[in-house]
């Protein structure tokens, strides 16, 4: 069973950084698009960050500059280094991965991580 294990989350003052890391484990072949999306209580899951597996990156317009996402594929990881975080980015954070299959692509998500960032 394929599984996403986020980390790295946590409580930081406005104008800090995080770096969240997203591990796949599981027998996994080969990954296609892996991201970030986020979500708060009543909202919907919205895109933070995506890449595709040859590096080619894409960001919510709220975070470009200040966010930056990377992948390993040899390590089947994912990061995404936030920086100037803003009380608005406060959210949980979920990691998603784009398995490749016999007959199909199955989208994963971990579990997710809260971030909290105080004014």
């Amino acid at each position: 069973q394929v599984q996403l294990v986020e980390s790295g989350g946590g409580l930081v003052q406005a104008g800090g950084s995080l770096r969240l890391s997203c591990v796949a484990s599981g027998g996994i072949f080969s990954i296609n698009a892996m991201g970030w999306y986020r979500q708060a209580p009543g909202n919907k899951r919205e895109l933070v960050a995506r890449i595709t597996r040859d590096g080619i990156a894409n960001y919510a317009d709220s975070v470009k500059g200040r966010f930056t996402i990377s992948r390993d594929n040899a390590k089947n990881t994912v990061v995404l280094q936030m920086n100037s975080l803003k009380p608005e980015d406060t959210d949980v954070y979920y990691c998603n991965a784009g398995i490749v299959m016999p007959l199909r692509e199955v989208a994963y998500w971990g579990q997710g991580t809260q971030v909290t960032v105080s004014s």
